[in-house]
């Protein structure tokens, strides 16, 4: 029996080639972009999945607020913090500290590289993380000082082997590291990522027991079966037991006593499988994902799943109701009721069971483009992951079954009188259930639309917005700490090459520099209710006129004036959170070196500039005079940006000790645009599969106009005799859909601006969601239902009415 059911369904599948090909290939699509996206998801939620002790490792942060004007939330926690939790309290196990400190230059006969992924680590290191050390002891690899482990692709970089250990390698051509073990490099589903881990007892501030200068990146390993909320309170009673007599003596409080004031320094948890979608800080490591961009793929997948499976619902109904007399006939020749449902439900089943085959053909296509696109390395492994093959087949069952069972159960319930006479028939065709789900399409489609117009209208935004500072033809050189005392001699011969017309020595840049948070307050007299933290910067006289940076009031550092070294300028929002009306001339105090109050005199006043992304509100910052050699930026004015480019590396390798270093360099346009990269990259995804979306629900409405078309065939021939044009005749059959598009409109229209406000919050700064939006998203729709439509309309419309009234 099951065999007949399954020669019948493939006869039918035959003989409604056009129809079957639109069901199966518009499914497949629908399954291909969900199973894509399912992939993305996956791969996203298994980040820091490869430890072994995932479950029990917790990265410590740092959230301060302990006054009315300072907040701070970051990485970096006090470096002593590590140590007493592990000493006092036996529910946490083991603790390691990670601290970045610049790149690493290396050299390899005679070429010099710079490394950036690297790192200093606790010997403990090995014990928490699951990093197998191919040579080497994983105990012991980083206990002495100026000890080092590197990774196999960089022992192969620099020895052209794995078999190093005793090694050693030079860094900044003054320090020697001996080469303890050789790790295998780290998976690329890792919030961190480094090539070389240095020994941190090499630092004296490992051994300080400061808890309010240099902070480091902090993990805890916690025993089995330990609750959150007691690590929790076990970190509070540390900070209590140590700040607390700090705070003492400094501001004459405690932690309780500046609850009592909502204010408070803290050191909560997060989880380690959690960072990389969930945290988000100005310090992390690397860029993070986005829970929320991975809850909207995901519901961006049901979507089109869904768009998918009403396609194939509604074509399938409609398909079904042209059987009804074959209905009939077999329930009058005895055909039983559950046989007649078997029926359906086997041809609808085996339909999807092709659309899956084929979705998973385009899925193994389309994953090189969606990997380009989103940046990831996604693959499809269907035999390493059985549980998948398990859920598509799952799916395409439950999806067979729902589609087959409307048709199914309706039709087979009828009685057969009804059923040849067409009764059934005509009230299926009807069917507000499939207007309801056309609805449904378009609604989708709009909202799809409207959230890429709005993703593009804010990256636009985002383009055109006046900065502050003038981004373009300015080229930033990394790399340059190594001129040392000659970065100035060598911006100096730069500036007299052509094209060339002005530099500047800092790395604190506003595309992401070095700026530093530091408190100030305004009398000599340490008043902390009073402090303000401000990002520090320090830069050049040339700083300012180099980014094109506007002087709101005073003036600019000089070099003729030798009083500047203890002046300062602000930024407008400096102004603002410190309380000046007037603030030239005035004088705001920080800590020096030796304790005491270290006074500093205002001489201008900086318009406001962006510092990072537009994703964060522009913070108080404060300028000192002073040159960092870590990067010098040269503004460029020239139309042959190369050869500017070749003289100016020509003049950088003809330094003092400067052959052979590596030349790096950026734009910082192209610096800047990097910072949106996740944006701009979520917005290629959105568009990519709003296309998919758009081209499912066309391929369902051209199927169900040409299911309309030859339902009405004879009333077509029949108004086409009594004089009706093809105008009129599009008309007629295209007037139902458009009145859905309008409808679907009007549902989707705020639904897509509540979601997309939410979005749009993650900005600071904002483009406002226009109306046109709305209209052009509706009108798109309209335009592509009328060209479908239409297309199939016309064609109907110019059959000789003869043909058409002898159709049956």
């Amino acid at each position: 029996m099951f065999r007949n059911y399954l020669r019948i369904a493939w006869r039918n599948i035959s003989r409604n080639r056009m129809s079957a090909a639109i069901n199966i290939f518009g499914l497949a699509l629908g399954l291909a972009a969900s199973l894509i996206i399912s992939l993305f998801v996956i791969n996203e939620l298994r980040y820091d999945r490869f430890n072994k002790k995932a479950d029990r490792i917790y990265r410590l942060e740092a959230d301060m607020h302990p006054n009315d004007v300072i907040t701070y939330r970051g990485t970096k926690t006090p470096l002593p913090l590590a140590t007493a939790l592990v000493r006092e309290y036996p529910a946490i196990e083991q603790s390691v500290r990670l601290y970045q400190k610049g790149d690493l230059l290396l050299k390899k006969g005679r070429e010099t590289f710079l490394e950036p992924r690297s790192a200093y680590a606790d010997s403990t290191l090995f014990n928490i993380f699951t990093l197998p050390l191919l040579a080497g002891n994983p105990q012991t690899a980083l206990t002495a000082p100026f000890s080092m482990v590197i990774s196999e692709s960089m022992a192969r970089k620099y020895f052209n082997s794995t078999d190093v250990l005793g090694k050693t390698l030079v860094t900044n051509d003054t320090v020697s590291y001996k080469i303890t073990g050789v790790m295998k490099d780290m998976p690329a589903r890792s919030h961190f990522h480094f090539d070389f881990f240095r020994a941190m007892s090499e630092l004296n501030i490992s051994r300080a027991n400061d808890w309010f200068e240099e902070g480091c990146a902090t993990y805890i390993l916690v025993r089995p079966g330990t609750d959150p909320g007691a690590i929790t309170a076990a970190i509070d009673g540390v900070t209590r037991k140590y700040i607390d007599p700090i705070l003492q003596g400094f501001i004459h409080s405690t932690l309780d006593e500046l609850a009592k004031t909502g204010h408070y320094i803290r050191y909560p948890i997060m989880p380690l499988s959690r960072i990389h979608l969930h945290s988000h800080l100005p310090d992390e490591f690397e860029a993070n994902g986005n829970i929320q961009y991975v809850r909207i793929f995901v519901v961006i997948s049901l979507f089109i799943l869904l768009v998918a499976c009403v396609n194939f619902m509604n074509l399938s109904t409609a398909r079904a109701a042209g059987r009804s007399k074959e209905v009939g006939i077999r329930k009058v020749l005895g055909s039983a009721h559950t046989g007649l449902i078997s029926q359906f439900l086997t041809e609808s089943v085996v339909t999807t069971i092709l659309s899956m085959v084929l979705g998973v053909l385009i899925t193994w296509l389309l994953l090189p483009y969606f990997n380009q696109v989103s940046g990831q390395a996604i693959t499809l492994d269907l035999f390493s992951n059985a549980w998948l093959i398990i859920v598509l087949l799952g799916a395409s069952i439950v999806v067979g079954v729902l589609a087959g069972s409307y048709p199914a159960f309706y039709l087979s319930s009828v009685h057969p009188m009804q059923v040849m006479k067409g009764k059934a028939a005509n009230g299926f065709k009807s069917g507000w259930l499939r207007n309801s789900l056309v609805v449904f399409q378009f609604t989708v489609a709009i909202l799809l639309i409207v959230g890429t117009l709005v993703i593009y209208s804010q990256l636009n935004y985002i383009r055109n917005k006046d900065l502050g500072y003038h981004r373009e033809q300015v080229l930033i050189l990394r790399n340059t700490a190594a001129l040392s005392t000659h970065a100035r001699t060598f911006r100096d011969e730069v500036l007299r090459i052509p094209g060339v017309i002005s530099g500047t020595i800092t790395s604190d840049l506003p595309n992401g520099g070095s700026f530093k948070p530091q408190g100030y307050f305004l009398t000599p007299t340490f008043n902390f209710n009073n402090t303000v933290l401000l990002q520090i910067g320090r830069i050049d006289a040339d700083y300012i006129p180099t980014l094109g940076i506007q002087m709101a009031a005073g003036r600019n550092f000089s070099p003729l004036m030798p009083t500047d070294s203890s002046a300062v300028l602000l930024n407008e929002t400096a102004v603002k959170v410190l309380g000046f009306k007037d603030p030239l001339h005035k004088t705001v105090y920080t800590y020096g070196a030796n304790g005491a109050p270290l006074a500093q005199r205002i001489i201008g006043v900086v318009k406001d500039f962006h510092v990072g992304s537009l994703h964060d509100a522009i913070a108080p910052m404060l300028f000192t005079l002073g040159e960092q050699a870590g990067a010098i930026s040269f503004r460029l004015q020239t139309g042959n940006i190369p050869a500017v480019v070749g003289k100016i590396k020509e003049a950088y390798h003809a330094q003092h000790k400067m052959a052979g270093q590596p030349f790096l360099y950026s734009f910082m346009d192209d610096d800047f645009n990097r910072l949106y990269q996740s944006d701009q990259r979520t917005g290629k995804i959105f568009i990519s599969f709003t296309g998919l979306a758009i081209l499912i629900a066309c391929l369902g409405l051209f199927g169900l106009v040409t299911f309309a078309a030859e339902q009405r065939t004879k009333e077509i021939g029949i108004r086409k005799v009594l004089g009706a044009t093809v105008t009129s005749v599009v008309g007629l059959l295209s007037k139902d859909f458009i009145k859905l598009v309008l409808l679907a409109g009007i549902i989707a229209c705020p639904l897509a601006w509540w979601g997309m406000h939410k979005w749009l919050e993650n900005f600071a700064y904002r483009t406002h969601i226009s109306g046109w939006i709305f209209v052009a998203a509706a009108g798109i729709v309209a335009m592509i239902t009328l060209a479908t439509v239409s297309f199939r309309t016309i064609k109907a419309a110019l059959v000789n009415p003869v043909t058409s009234l002898r159709s049956e």
